[in-house]
């Protein structure tokens, strides 16, 4: 526009047939590494003088270049310093965050008695607004990329992000049931069964600050997950090393989600619904009472954790008197990998044994007896025909 490109990027020289390069000759074995050695050792030495074509009024020009310079600046700061904030401000107005139903701060009252909406801070407008802009002109760069590739280029890309996007959304579920719904839950069932019954009296009602439940929450998860490794081998220790094993970066979702996730929240959601079900729908039906209601409110947490107690040491008693006759059997019977003399049916069998014996001996003289029958009346029967008797030798 003011005609000195020949003065800030050099004048072109006119192409010219007769000054035409001569044809390239092969450098010799070691030349082109001697010249790249010198062209490195002069690279600092200062241009010659270049040419360019010196226009009419040149200095007005050269003062119209740093005036047009200057509102460049001017512009393009003004647009950085008031866009982001525009469109920040336009979206927080959006998510009711910054609109005129919130109450103003005292100093937003003005000396008149009118009240004038509370803002938001403009470092946070500005921030959003500069998120806002960067994924606009990111928007605006992919599509200037994929539209002239076809329809099939753009809906492989839009596959490509969605499962991105599911793979990101799965992970953040995880998160928030790891790290917010297992620590809140356990942290109200601890408030529910040790200090709620023992801090707070009958004739007051319990405040749950969910926060805070969340926060102990988070301490006892913990260390019920420290106890939990130095215990004994089951389950839920296998699925914890085996996610600790795994790490971030082979983080297995499905794993994690079908052997932590699913029965840890069970386990816990069933020790928090079950006895207040129990507690205000079945026991109003036998009490009308307000305070015995209230008492069994409160104590029936501490009753079932109890009696879970009980139950998980008589099973723990009872798989250690199984192995313990195991371990005896073992010591008294196996030999190498094969058990001697070891018959646990043996007892029950006995009498069928002995039964079966005394069965057989009586058919056996049954039928000699019908044997002495038989031969006597043979002999019988042979006297009667006149024929001699056969005698038998004593």
């Amino acid at each position: 526009m003011l005609g000195i490109k020949s003065y800030l990027l050099g004048a072109d020289p006119p192409p010219n047939e007769d000054d035409a390069a001569p044809p390239r000759q092969q450098p010799d074995a070691g030349a082109g590494l001697a010249a790249a050695h010198q062209a490195i050792m002069q690279r600092d030495v200062p241009v010659g003088f270049q040419p360019y074509e010196r226009p009419q009024f040149f200095a007005v020009r050269l003062i119209g270049l740093l005036v047009l310079m200057c509102i460049s600046l001017a512009i393009g700061s003004l647009a950085v310093l008031t866009i982001p904030v525009w469109i920040g401000r336009y979206g927080m107005a959006l998510g009711s965050i910054g609109s005129s139903n919130i109450a103003p701060p005292p100093s937003a009252v003005s000396s008149t008695g009118t009240e004038t909406p509370a803002r938001p801070h403009e470092l946070y407008t500005a921030a959003i607004g500069m998120y806002l802009c960067w994924l606009i002109s990111r928007g605006i760069a992919l599509a200037v990329n994929l539209l002239p590739q076809g329809r099939a280029a753009v809906i492989a890309r839009i596959k490509h992000w969605m499962s991105i996007g599911t793979s990101y959304a799965m992970a953040m579920i995880v998160f928030v049931h790891m790290l917010g719904v297992i620590p809140l839950m356990f942290g109200l069932l601890l408030e529910l069964v040790v200090v709620i019954p023992l801090r707070v009296p009958p004739d007051q009602t319990p405040v749950l600050f969910l926060w805070q439940d969340w926060a102990l929450g988070v301490l006892y998860t913990k260390i019920a997950c420290a106890l939990t490794l130095m215990g004994p081998d089951w389950a839920l220790k296998r699925a914890i090393e085996q996610a600790y094993r795994d790490g971030l970066r082979d983080m297995n979702l499905n794993f994690i989600v079908r052997e932590l996730g699913i029965p840890v929240i069970t386990c816990f959601g069933l020790a928090l619904a079950v006895p207040y079900v129990i507690a205000h729908s079945i026991l109003p039906l036998f009490f009308t009472n307000p305070l015995t209601r209230t008492f069994f409110a409160r104590q029936i947490y501490p009753f079932f954790l109890l009696i879970a107690f009980v139950i998980g040491i008589l099973v723990l008693q009872v798989r250690q008197f199984k192995k313990l006759y195991v371990a005896i059997k073992n010591d008294k019977y196996l030999v190498g990998q094969r058990l001697v003399n070891y018959d646990h049916q043996r007892k029950k069998r006995r009498p069928s044994v002995v039964a079966g014996a005394e069965g057989s001996s009586s058919g056996s003289a049954t039928a000699a007896t019908d044997d002495t029958t038989a031969a006597s009346t043979s002999t019988e029967e042979s006297n009667n025909d006149g024929s001699p008797a056969a005698t038998t030798a004593t």
